[in-house]
């Protein structure tokens, strides 16, 4: 089995689930650091983000959906943050690619995440389907 803690395992297959929360004042401080910035985030995050008037709370949002993959990865597979990347759909909707992976059991899970963020916090819970 993939992962010993919050596991179901059903007809679907293994479902694989993991949640994270942030405080929103933690990232604006830490994305004042480019190092820290280019290390957790992609080109295409950053592009995303720098183009909202609170960015900070979009950072944060796709932060704790980096947090809540790899916490329902269950530190199963070594795979950086910068790796999992929150794009969105035409209609809004969050998607997780994992990037520059060649772990080939990854390519067989579904991953479907959820964001929020207030001004004060972001959450993500993040749901993996293996099968």
């Amino acid at each position: 089995m993939l992962c010993e803690k919050f596991c179901i395992d059903i007809n679907l297959g293994i479902i694989m689930l993991g949640i994270d929360i942030i405080e929103i004042k933690r990232i604006k401080r830490l994305i004042k650091n480019k190092n820290f910035l280019y290390r957790i985030f992609d080109e295409e995050e950053i592009f995303y983000c720098e183009k909202k008037s609170r960015k900070h709370e979009h950072y944060a949002a796709r932060f704790a959906a980096k947090e809540a993959v790899w916490k329902a990865l269950s530190g199963e597979y070594k795979i950086a943050l910068k790796n999992i990347v929150v794009r969105n759909i035409t209609n809004g909707k969050p998607v997780i690619v994992l990037k520059n992976t060649n772990i080939k059991k990854l390519k067989n899970l579904k991953i479907e995440v959820s964001l929020s963020h207030t001004k004060e916090y972001a959450v993500s819970v993040a749901m993996i389907n293996e099968f």
